[in-house]
């Protein structure tokens, strides 16, 4: 065998997993069909959207929150090119560190198509059609996965778009439509509602970020409307969308059956992801993919049933996110050498990166009361927080939910400034099986938006938060 691992796919799952095999002794190569590592990721996802939010967070400061703090500004305006160029810069920068990572860790790169020859033969398909052959003892499949298209709504990739094509547009949209109320529709949907886009959210489900606690989609619903202007169209079943010259018409259903037409000059298609399986010739090997999501089974150790073949991240079951992938490809390449790693599914964060930023683990609410377990819940609001107030962001809580007998934390859910950040110490906290009281009674510093977390697990603790 030439290599130890050959990992397909270079996105988060794929490329982590690779550094790992590499730290563990292992001889690894990864394939990877595009000109640059870091998969949907960095290069389509979490960090040119991440970029984009940013600069149109600025933006949107300055146009309404900076004379508030003293601060007078004139002739404010957009420059598109520019935003983009950074947002591009910032893709290079990291898809440069990976390959760097990759030279320090002496890992070889292949750039093409893989495919099963058999269960330890991949062929390389370049670009130029040219074919070469690698052998493996261990195959990591990190593929990732690609938007959902609708068969009844056509993306033509000019007006109506995916999240790939949103974050390169030229111009600021006069009506965005967005099909889908979740985490890629609202983060986009924010980003051009900031830079003064009217934007409409059109959602089959009866309230946005629908997964998640239910407390959350109502605060963030309320602050979106309320902050940025965003409508919502909820319990909406869209039935088609065409495009006609510069101008965007998308139908839907309400609860009632009755036809809601919306008209504007953009559509995001955000409806979820499916899982990228295509050409790699799984049949070659015995795999068939799932009926739903088209996601590849494997068991409690990420390998499927064709021995010494794994699969990782968007592939396979569970949440589609990207710190999840990271740590299955961690796991599989600490099984591979004969370590017992560990993964707890119910202690991965979800984070949504709006502002207010939204994130959460373990149990909601509704989990909680339909499993009939007994709990009881706390929260604060950052109204009460003095560092919400020192910089403005008063909008959102945090609740603390935690067993009714025993006060071990059962989930964490936070809608606020640096939720994202904060959700860690949650994670912490429950993967040492923290009791609400735990919390309570650490030092937080003050002032710091992180008190709202110790002032939630006070309430949830006998209701004795200080400041609300």
């Amino acid at each position: 065998m030439q290599y130890d691992v050959i990992v397909i796919g270079s996105g988060p799952g794929g490329y982590v997993a690779a550094i790992r095999c590499a730290q563990l002794g292992l001889k690894t190569a990864v394939i990877e069909k595009y000109s640059t590592y870091g998969g949907t990721c960095l290069n389509v996802g979490c960090i040119p959207s991440k970029a984009l939010l940013d600069s149109s967070e600025h933006y949107h400061n300055a146009a309404h929150n900076f004379a508030t703090h003293g601060i007078s500004l004139s002739s404010l305006k957009i420059d598109m090119k520019q935003m983009i160029a950074r947002k591009n810069d910032v893709i290079a920068q990291n898809t440069a560190g990976i390959s760097f990572l990759f030279k320090k860790n002496k890992i070889d790169g292949y750039e093409g198509l893989g495919s099963f020859v058999d269960k330890n033969t991949i062929k390389i398909t370049k670009n130029d059609g040219s074919t070469e052959e690698i052998k493996g003892k261990n195959i990591i499949i990190a593929t990732g996965s690609k938007p959902t298209a609708l068969p009844f709504l056509p993306v033509d990739k000019q007006r109506i778009i995916t999240s790939t094509e949103a974050l390169n547009l030229t111009e600021v949209p006069k009506h965005l439509i967005v099909i889908g109320g979740g985490v890629i529709g609202l983060e986009l949907g924010s980003v051009y509602a900031r830079l003064g886009a009217k934007v409409s959210v059109v959602e089959y489900a009866k309230s946005i970020i629908a997964t998640m606690d239910g407390g959350l989609g109502k605060e963030l619903q309320r602050v979106l409307k309320k902050n940025l202007g965003m409508e919502f169209f909820l319990s909406h079943k869209v039935t088609g969308a065409t495009a006609k010259g510069k101008k965007v018409t998308v139908t839907a259903e309400d609860a009632k059956g009755q036809t809601v037409t919306l008209e504007g000059d953009y559509c995001i298609v955000a409806v979820g992801r499916t899982a990228y399986t295509e050409g790699l010739g799984l049949e070659n090997i015995g795999l068939k993919t799932e009926e739903r999501g088209n996601k590849i089974t494997v068991n409690e150790h990420m390998e499927t049933s064709v021995p010494g073949v794994y699969a990782i991240g968007d592939v396979v079951r569970g949440a589609m996110l990207a710190h999840k992938a990271e740590d299955e490809g961690i796991y599989v390449a600490e099984h591979i050498v004969g370590q017992k790693p560990h993964i707890d599914y119910n202690l991965i964060p979800g984070v949504v990166y709006t502002w207010p930023e939204v994130a959460s683990v373990g149990l909601t609410e509704e989990q909680l009361k339909e499993a009939g377990k007994k709990y009881k819940a706390g929260s604060f609001s950052f109204k009460a927080s003095g560092r919400a107030k020192a910089s403005g962001d008063t909008d959102g809580f945090i609740k603390v939910l935690a067993d009714a007998d025993t006060d071990e934390v059962l989930g964490v859910h936070m809608i606020g400034p640096r939720a994202a950040d904060m959700i860690a110490e949650a994670v912490v906290a429950m993967e040492y099986r923290a009791s609400a009281e735990d919390i309570g009674r650490i030092c937080h510093a003050h002032p710091t938006f992180t008190e709202a977390l110790k002032e939630a697990a006070l309430a949830a603790t006998a209701n004795r938060a200080i400041h609300a």
